[in-house]
């Protein structure tokens, strides 16, 4: 599932005309970059969750992206606006299945692999969800969770770093006790991820590890600024 129902207030006046996953990064749309990678990893059937400006992304990229199947959850159309994340993925829940990436559509990290290897380690673990975490950057000095010795990820750590947006769930991560929305959420309600996420890691069933690789949160005209002119060949060079 790839999340691209956010507002994007910090990216306007950018995002008052295009949604944030569309804006280009070296030339192709930000969430063009994770739905190229998923398929390079062989993971070809997608759902995409909308809202602000939202009829753009189908008319982008339609029902199917070279070799990837799109389903779309249009929760601005639905219910008049977006759920945050987890409101969001249990309204897709019926389109998921019972294991299944999520990632944000405005995260750009062109280097990180979707593999069946590390689907066949999560799906031996037993854990409801696996997060992978990146160094903390500028603009979120004190990191979201940190990692035991054993792998697990921890609320509480003396270091902490950033959540990527990128991970592996379960559908039981999205039930009772750690949350209270029916499966395909029909009422709309809206419900933020951590608290559930939270929950799951207090009886150590979440697992994290560190990601290296290239990773940028594209929050403000700035930062995309600064990645389209990062891979910008220098003049007169090959």
């Amino acid at each position: 599932m790839i999340l691209a129902a956010g507002r994007g207030v910090r990216m306007r006046p950018l995002t008052d005309v295009t949604p944030k996953p569309l804006l280009e990064v070296q030339g192709k749309p930000l969430m063009q970059w994770p739905i190229e990678a998923l398929a390079a990893g062989g993971f070809t059937e997608l759902v995409v969750n909308t809202d602000w400006l939202g009829e753009q992304i189908p008319l982008r990229f339609g029902h199917r992206h070279a070799a990837s199947a799109i389903s779309y959850s249009h929760e601005g159309r639905d219910f008049g606006g977006a759920l945050e994340t987890a409101g969001g993925i249990v309204r897709a829940l019926p389109l998921l299945g019972d294991i299944f990436w999520v990632l944000a559509g405005d995260v750009f990290a062109p280097e990180f692999a979707f593999t069946g290897e590390a689907v066949d380690r999560f799906a031996a673990s037993g854990r409801l969800a696996h997060l992978w975490l990146v160094p903390n950057p500028p603009h979120n000095l004190r990191g979201d969770f940190g990692i035991s010795p054993a792998g697990l990820a921890l609320n509480d750590a003396p270091v902490k770093h950033t959540f990527s947006t990128i991970g592996l769930y379960r559908a039981g991560l999205f039930a009772p006790p750690y949350c209270g929305i029916p499966a395909g959420n029909a009422q709309g309600a809206k419900a933020p991820l951590a608290p559930i996420l939270r929950a799951a890691m207090e009886e150590g069933r979440v697992g994290a590890e560190l990601y290296a690789g290239d990773w940028t949160d594209v929050g403000t005209p700035e930062r995309l600024a600064a990645l389209n002119q990062k891979k910008r060949p220098a003049r007169g060079g090959p």
